[in-house]
């Protein structure tokens, strides 16, 4: 039996919402755990970025990998209007294990980047 998954374009915050990390994943429950636990080296672990601010979730990666590619080249700007549209308080979306719902859903993802690649 293959397994399904669900991939997840984030964006993570530190505590003071100044510094953003933006990142793919096929768990993102696991994921938000390995960067709240650094075990992760790098970027995230660097600057202390844990913090769940935003996903968006897709039914296939490569759709996931092209929306992670525009969101990173966006201005810091338009990475904050993105956020504010649906987390305005840059509140947690991680609280041990569970992902906070938030309203944008995967269909409507995928039609938005069909849009902006054509």
């Amino acid at each position: 039996m293959q397994k399904i998954y669900v991939y997840s374009v984030y964006i993570l915050s530190n505590y003071n919402n100044n510094v953003l990390y933006i990142g793919v994943t096929n768990d993102l429950v696991r994921r938000c755990h390995e960067h709240k636990n650094k075990l992760i080296k790098g970027f995230s672990e660097k600057y202390n970025v844990n913090k769940l601010v935003y996903y968006e979730l897709f039914d296939f990666i490569d759709l996931a990998i092209k929306r992670e590619k525009q969101i990173k080249a966006y201005s810091r700007e338009k990475k904050d209007r993105l956020i504010d549209k649906l987390n305005q308080n840059r509140d947690e979306l991680y609280d041990n294990g569970v992902i906070k719902k938030i309203t944008q859903n995967a269909s409507a993802n995928e039609n938005q980047m069909k849009d902006s690649l054509l």
